[in-house]
């Protein structure tokens, strides 16, 4: 009779069973949000998260990483968020890696108290990198003339209509060598110990899951039922913390149908929602070839 009771009753209410909340963290960081694509980025992780460290019951918290990088800032405000929920929840954090976590995605990753990965996963990629095209002698063979008026000699800097500046450039890397200053950072704080003394650690390079486990960039190879349950027991069983739900089902990172409600004017919504089609195109584009840099 009482196993019959135990049946009925949801699995989370049960005593002999141990969830464990699991958080997944997909995508390309700080792409654009909108109604047709969901972007990772803190607004869009933010309330799964805090739900995931809510969980009075659990030990742990579970990452699911699946990222090729992006905005190093959002994927710095997510590893803080995780990193101070962690120490606010007296949590361990166990990050498992799918196929792939590397630059940004890997900054995320080492929020980790551990990290495992597939033998087969991509990690790494601890650097910065800026990416464009140049357009001036498409212009003049186009016959078109661009004019650019600025309030301030450095406004228009990298404009990609005009020829490139070795000052800009020189700028441009100083940049970028802060930001991997940071990166770099991080990383040595939160791995230090188990690094690998190899010079190739911080060039932007990747390596599988196994290679990088052998590095120190990981901590194991495994998957995230089956560390779990060799953690904490047989008994133990994920649950997936999914993001809210707004309009029509999609899941929603604080944006509801109050954003539309200001359109008074039907046709400006529909220039909005046709603007939107077009930004997430390119987004689309762009998000495709951070995962191709990676072979996915």
């Amino acid at each position: 009779m009482l196993k019959q009771i135990q049946k009925i009753i949801p699995k989370k209410f049960r005593k002999d069973t141990l969830s464990i909340p699991v958080v997944r963290l997909q995508g390309a960081i700080g792409m654009s949000s909108g109604p047709m694509r969901q972007g990772l980025n803190l607004a869009s992780v933010a309330q799964s998260l805090d739900r995931a460290f809510s969980m009075k019951a659990a030990p742990a918290v579970a990452l699911i990483v699946n990222s090729p990088g992006g905005s190093p800032v959002q994927s710095r405000l997510i590893f803080k968020r995780i990193r101070d929920l962690a120490k606010e929840k007296e949590k361990d954090v166990l990050v498992f890696v799918e196929d792939v976590a590397a630059s940004g995605g890997y900054m995320i990753a080492v929020a980790g108290d551990e990290i495992f990965v597939d033998p087969s996963s991509i990690v790494g990629s601890i650097g910065v990198v800026s990416a464009g095209f140049g357009f001036p002698e498409l212009l003049k063979k186009a016959g078109i003339e661009r004019r650019v008026y600025t309030a301030g000699e450095n406004k228009a800097i990298l404009d990609p209509f005009q020829p490139e500046k070795p000052d800009d450039i020189a700028y441009l890397k100083s940049l970028q060598l802060e930001i991997h200053e940071v990166f770099r950072d991080l990383v040595k704080e939160r791995r230090g110990d188990v690094l690998a003394d190899d010079p190739s650690l911080f060039t932007g390079r990747f390596w599988t899951g196994r290679a990088a486990r052998d590095l120190g960039l990981v901590d194991g190879i495994g998957g995230l039922r089956e560390v779990l349950k060799e953690r904490y027991g047989a008994k133990a069983e994920a649950k997936l913390i999914s993001p809210p739900r707004g309009l029509f089902g999609r899941r929603t990172s604080g944006v509801g149908v109050s954003a539309l409600s200001g359109h008074n004017d039907v046709s400006a919504l529909g220039q909005d929602i046709g603007a939107g089609v077009v930004g997430a195109s390119l987004a689309a584009v762009e998000e495709r070839s951070l995962w191709a840099r990676y072979g996915l």
